[in-house]
């Protein structure tokens, strides 16, 4: 799959495409319908499949501090995008004069002179352009001028997740800080990640026996509620059983909040300075602080073992 940067980016002879456009933060199983149409599409055309997306995402230009909480960053979009047969990813970088551009203008610089589009494919509530002036109805007039179809695709699913409201990116931010990763996994398709370098902590988990894997996430990452997760560490090319703890570690006064992931029956692992990732599977209980170091010790061995159960009925 192609990545680009840019409009410039775009190679001077490409021919028509199916595009669709979005933020697709998550990629979660609304997106999914839309992208695997225009994916469809693009078969039966004979063109290629191109997403349209954006960075840093479109909230924190026009209203800065207003970034929300990011379910994927771009990489992780791309190989997800890709699972899905999307020939080309263009990310247009949002900057405050891209944010003035006029939705009449989107069409013809990016749809009409870059990407060629023969059809383009959306949601129902899609908005573009300057103040979100551009609907579907004027897409579609575009598509008349221009010479390419527009179709619109139904992205509402609704599951048990959220009460069965609407799956969407917002609802699965909702559902993380709230610590319902298993909701947000229903939304999602798969179990929730994130990701960031190992860095050196306090080292308390390795000195009680449970060495972890301290997590500096990615800015703007979702993060889940403070607590134990069970879930998986994906390093070095190995997914491991995790217990994974979220929160400012209260037994010790902490003040930070961390993501610190241990990596059950795994001795002598050395992951600092390493990209890694860790996925949430499941809620075992929230943060607390223990009356002593030995009561906390208990917890975390009971911890591990429910980690363990979760993860094995999983596979």
């Amino acid at each position: 799959m192609q990545r680009w940067r840019g409009l410039e980016d775009i190679p001077q002879d490409w021919g028509r495409s199916v595009v669709t456009i979005g933020s697709y933060d998550g990629v979660h199983r609304g997106h999914q319908l839309i992208i695997e149409h225009a994916v469809d599409r693009a078969r039966k055309l004979g063109v290629p499949a191109v997403v349209v997306t954006f960075d840093p995402h479109p909230s924190e230009v026009v209203r800065p501090g207003s970034h929300p909480p990011l379910l994927a960053p771009h990489p992780r979009r791309c190989e997800l995008m890709a699972d899905l047969g999307v020939d080309a990813v263009l990310v247009l970088p949002f900057t405050p004069e891209f944010s003035q551009l006029s939705p009449a203008d989107f069409v013809v610089k990016v749809l009409v002179d870059k990407l060629h589009a023969k059809a383009v494919v959306e949601g129902p509530n899609f908005r573009f352009g300057h103040r979100a002036a551009g609907t579907v109805d004027f897409l579609a007039e575009q598509g008349r001028v221009y010479d390419f179809e527009v179709e619109i695709v139904d992205l509402y699913v609704t599951g048990e997740a959220g009460g069965g409201k609407p799956f969407s990116s917002t609802l699965t931010r909702n559902l993380i800080a709230e610590g319902d990763v298993a909701g947000a996994r229903e939304i999602l398709g798969r179990p929730h990640r994130v990701e960031g370098i190992v860095v050196r902590g306090a080292q308390r988990g390795r000195g009680l026996g449970f060495p972890t894997a301290n997590v500096e996430t990615l800015p703007h990452t979702a993060i889940p509620a403070d607590g134990v997760y069970a879930g998986y560490l994906y390093a070095q090319g190995e997914t491991m059983p995790a217990a994974i703890s979220v929160g400012t570690n209260p037994q010790f006064d902490g003040t930070e909040r961390t993501v610190e992931a241990y990596a059950i029956d795994r001795v002598g692992l050395d992951l600092y300075g390493m990209h890694v990732a860790v996925e949430f599977l499941a809620y075992v209980r929230g943060q607390a602080k223990f009356d002593s170091l030995d009561d906390l010790l208990v917890q975390m061995g009971a911890d591990v073992e429910r980690c363990r159960e979760i993860v094995a009925a999983d596979a």
